[in-house]
């Protein structure tokens, strides 16, 4: 499934593809996630969770820019997936959208990895 936010000004609307793997799933954001654009990831994730796929791995190899309204859907998803037995990695963040997670100490909650195969050898097997 891949969704767009239609675009406005010099922005890089955000896109999100979702890719189911087992009881899991592989969000993929791409553009910029901030309070324009997390509506969108926020109704693929909330989707995921509520379909079964509590094990997330998220594709920050395309997200350019993740506001706190971003790093509000991201946590919260954590607790949704938790709750469900599950949880969030974080995959191949960009040196501007990692430094908001250590900004806020947001990145000591998440399972972070180098690239998206490191996130998913570490998910458990089903």
């Amino acid at each position: 499934m891949d969704r767009a936010m239609p675009g406005s000004g010099n922005r890089r609307q955000l896109t999100v593809d979702v890719r189911r793997i087992d009881a899991g799933a592989v969000v993929s954001p791409a553009g910029e996630l901030d309070h324009h654009s997390a509506g969108m990831l926020r109704e693929s994730l909330d989707d995921c969770v509520a379909g079964g796929c509590s094990r997330i791995v998220i594709d920050c190899s395309g997200l350019e820019f993740c506001d706190s309204t971003g790093l509000n859907v991201l946590l919260s998803t954590r607790v949704d997936a938790e709750a469900a037995g599950g949880g969030v990695h974080l995959a191949a963040m960009r040196p501007m959208v990692a430094r908001v997670f250590e900004i806020t100490g947001a990145g000591a909650v998440f399972s972070v990895h180098p690239s998206l195969d490191d996130a998913l050898a570490a998910l458990p097997s089903s």
